[in-house]
Protein backbone atom coordinates (compact mmCIF):
# COMPACT_ATOMS: atom_id res chain seq x y z
CA UNK A 1 0.00 0.00 0.00
CA UNK A 2 2.88 2.31 0.76
CA UNK A 3 3.59 4.12 3.67
CA UNK A 4 1.27 6.99 4.50
CA UNK A 5 3.95 9.84 6.03
CA UNK A 6 2.17 12.23 8.32
CA UNK A 7 3.33 16.19 10.05
CA UNK A 8 1.77 18.39 11.61
CA UNK A 9 0.43 18.37 15.00
CA UNK A 10 0.71 20.36 18.43
CA UNK A 11 -1.18 21.04 21.04
CA UNK A 12 -3.97 23.97 21.21
CA UNK A 13 -6.52 25.37 23.40
CA UNK A 14 -10.28 24.38 22.86
CA UNK A 15 -12.31 26.55 20.14
CA UNK A 16 -8.82 27.26 18.16
CA UNK A 17 -7.84 25.06 15.16
CA UNK A 18 -5.45 22.67 13.63
CA UNK A 19 -4.15 21.70 9.71
CA UNK A 20 -3.10 17.76 9.82
CA UNK A 21 -0.69 16.58 6.49
CA UNK A 22 -0.39 13.56 5.30
CA UNK A 23 1.69 12.11 2.09
CA UNK A 24 1.18 8.57 0.82
CA UNK A 25 2.34 7.13 -2.13
CA UNK A 26 1.12 7.92 -5.48
CA UNK A 27 -0.38 4.09 -5.68
CA UNK A 28 -2.22 4.51 -2.28
CA UNK A 29 -3.06 7.64 -2.84
CA UNK A 30 -4.94 6.87 -6.41
CA UNK A 31 -6.49 3.86 -5.28
CA UNK A 32 -8.13 3.46 -1.78
CA UNK A 33 -10.25 6.78 0.03
CA UNK A 34 -7.44 7.85 2.39
CA UNK A 35 -8.47 9.81 5.28
CA UNK A 36 -7.88 9.68 9.17
CA UNK A 37 -8.69 7.77 12.26
CA UNK A 38 -8.01 8.80 15.91
CA UNK A 39 -7.78 6.41 19.17
CA UNK A 40 -7.65 8.38 22.70
CA UNK A 41 -6.75 6.29 25.58
CA UNK A 42 -9.39 3.79 27.15
CA UNK A 43 -11.43 4.45 24.52
CA UNK A 44 -12.82 2.56 20.69
CA UNK A 45 -10.99 3.76 17.47
CA UNK A 46 -12.73 6.07 15.96
CA UNK A 47 -12.80 6.94 12.09
CA UNK A 48 -12.32 10.96 11.54
CA UNK A 49 -12.51 11.79 7.73
CA UNK A 50 -11.99 10.56 4.83
CA UNK A 51 -12.26 11.02 1.15
CA UNK A 52 -12.22 9.08 -2.08
CA UNK A 53 -9.40 9.18 -4.86
CA UNK A 54 -10.09 12.39 -7.01
CA UNK A 55 -11.53 13.85 -4.25
CA UNK A 56 -15.68 13.77 -5.62
CA UNK A 57 -17.01 12.29 -2.43
CA UNK A 58 -15.58 12.89 1.59
CA UNK A 59 -17.12 11.07 4.52
CA UNK A 60 -16.88 12.83 8.08
CA UNK A 61 -17.96 10.99 11.20
CA UNK A 62 -20.83 13.22 13.20
CA UNK A 63 -18.92 14.40 15.84
CA UNK A 64 -16.85 16.25 13.65
CA UNK A 65 -19.15 17.38 10.88
CA UNK A 66 -19.18 21.17 10.62
CA UNK A 67 -15.60 21.36 12.65
CA UNK A 68 -13.35 19.38 10.30
CA UNK A 69 -12.54 19.51 6.30
CA UNK A 70 -10.62 17.21 4.68
CA UNK A 71 -9.22 17.64 1.55
CA UNK A 72 -6.44 16.73 -0.78
CA UNK A 73 -3.13 18.14 -3.55
CA UNK A 74 -3.34 15.53 -6.30
CA UNK A 75 -0.11 17.09 -7.34
CA UNK A 76 1.19 16.27 -3.95
CA UNK A 77 -0.19 13.37 -3.39
CA UNK A 78 -0.98 15.04 0.12
CA UNK A 79 -4.14 15.11 2.41
CA UNK A 80 -5.06 17.86 4.92
CA UNK A 81 -7.27 17.92 7.52
CA UNK A 82 -8.54 21.46 8.62
CA UNK A 83 -9.66 21.34 12.37
CA UNK A 84 -11.44 23.94 13.39
CA UNK A 85 -13.05 24.72 16.85
CA UNK A 86 -11.80 21.83 18.92
CA UNK A 87 -12.62 20.31 21.68
CA UNK A 88 -11.32 19.05 24.76
CA UNK A 89 -12.62 15.46 23.41
CA UNK A 90 -10.71 15.94 19.91
CA UNK A 91 -7.90 14.87 22.10
CA UNK A 92 -6.57 11.79 20.35
CA UNK A 93 -3.97 10.31 18.64
CA UNK A 94 -4.57 10.97 14.88
CA UNK A 95 -3.47 8.23 12.25
CA UNK A 96 -3.69 8.56 8.48
CA UNK A 97 -4.50 5.76 6.91
CA UNK A 98 -6.36 4.17 3.85
CA UNK A 99 -9.74 3.90 4.66
CA UNK A 100 -11.10 0.55 2.88
CA UNK A 101 -14.91 0.94 3.33
CA UNK A 102 -14.54 5.12 2.73
CA UNK A 103 -16.81 5.64 5.13
CA UNK A 104 -14.77 5.28 8.03
CA UNK A 105 -15.18 1.98 8.96
CA UNK A 106 -12.34 0.01 7.76
CA UNK A 107 -8.88 1.11 7.66
CA UNK A 108 -5.29 -0.27 7.01
CA UNK A 109 -3.00 -0.50 9.84
CA UNK A 110 0.23 1.37 10.83
CA UNK A 111 -0.67 4.77 9.78
CA UNK A 112 1.41 7.62 10.43
CA UNK A 113 0.21 8.85 14.15
CA UNK A 114 0.31 12.52 15.31
CA UNK A 115 -1.10 13.85 18.60
CA UNK A 116 -3.31 16.26 18.89
CA UNK A 117 -4.02 17.73 22.50
CA UNK A 118 -6.31 20.44 23.14
CA UNK A 119 -6.88 21.95 26.69
CA UNK A 120 -9.83 23.26 27.65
Amino acid sequence: QGQAVESGGRSVQAGGSLRLSCTASEYTYSTYCMGWFRQAPGKEREGVASIAPGGANAWYADSVKGRFTISQDNAKNTLYLQMNSLKAEDTAMYYCAADFSCTGDRWSPGGQRTQVTVSS
